[in-house]
């Protein structure tokens, strides 16, 4: 069923097959399925103008396809990478890093390396040199996972 199918579509095959790579996409988004439909209908393009010509065999059919794939993934990647802008606000959803220069009183003293103080309604876990509780402190960096600030005594 499925040879006869093939063999009554011809060329459309291909077609059909980017068509379904393309609806795959819109229906599971991920920004990969369109580059291999897009190779699917270029070769049922190709295959359109060459479908009697001798060497078009089904082999060159899927040899083609398998490098249209390859290269319009790669430029496709190429396209979105240069087209991701910079944000207007890079510090968004980084609360750490947006506290860096603030200063504030040290709610918990700093001992062995650890204390606390608050910002807003907020507490946060500061690392930095042994301080008392109530010491003034600014904020020099954030740690990596942006849960603890790291800060310095002011004079």
């Amino acid at each position: 069923m499925i040879e006869r199918i093939v063999s009554e579509l011809g060329p459309w095959n291909w077609m059909v097959l980017g068509f379904l790579l393309l609806a795959a996409e819109i229906i599971a988004p991920g920004v990969f399925l369109v580059w291999i439909g897009i190779a699917a209908l270029i070769v049922g393009a190709i295959s359109l103008a060459a479908w009697s010509a001798v060497f078009w065999s089904w082999q060159v059919q899927v040899l083609v396809f398998l490098v249209l794939s390859l290269v319009s993934a790669y430029l496709g990647r190429k396209l979105i990478a240069s087209r991701r802008d910079d944000s207007d606000q890079p510090l968004l959803n980084r609360r750490g890093v947006q506290l860096i220069g603030r200063t504030a009183t040290l709610t918990e003293p700093i001992r062995e390396g650890r204390g606390r103080i608050q910002l807003g309604d907020t507490l946060w876990r500061v690392s930095g040199p042994d301080l008392p509780a109530g010491a003034r402190v600014r904020v020099v960096a954030a740690a990596d996972t942006d849960l603890d600030l790291v800060v310095e005594p002011i004079p």
